[in-house]
């Protein structure tokens, strides 16, 4: 039977706690709740009519402030709504066509620290707005 002694638990924890800390990651750039670490790449890309995808619109949406984007304040707001969820934001009370022309939306970045990989095809940009808001709502309006 192994005997360990105390003495030599006590010595070895405070080693093991100081590696413990030295490699957990660092949190400081992007803590729940902080505004730097609040930013999403938002990519539309619509399909043509023979199922190829088109060339993609994106941009760079910045909250705390919104910048990099045509609507960056409503999307911002819809987020904030949602606590930044995409799939989380208030339907809006829209008619639209029954056009079949699909859309691809991407999203892909953070939300006050947490991590935001959200991809939804759509039939329409109609669709697409009424579901997700301002935040794949790329042209200016």
């Amino acid at each position: 039977m192994t005997y360990i002694s105390r003495n030599a638990v006590r010595g070895v924890l405070p080693a093991l706690l100081a590696l413990i800390v030295c490699t957990a990651p660092a949190q400081a750039d992007a803590r729940p709740g902080d505004a730097r670490g609040t930013w999403l790449h938002v990519t539309v890309t619509p399909q043509e009519s023979r199922g190829t995808a088109a060339a993609p619109r994106s941009a760079l949406l910045r909250c705390d402030p919104p910048g990099g984007h045509a609507r960056a304040a409503d999307a911002c707001a819809d987020l904030a709504a949602s606590d930044g969820r995409i799939d989380g934001i208030p339907r809006k009370d829209t008619f639209c066509p029954m056009l079949y022309a699909p859309v691809t939306a991407h999203a892909r970045g953070q939300w006050r620290g947490r991590l935001v990989d959200y991809t939804e095809t759509f039939p329409n940009r109609c669709v697409l707005e009424a579901r997700t808001g301002a935040v794949f709502a790329l042209d200016r309006r």
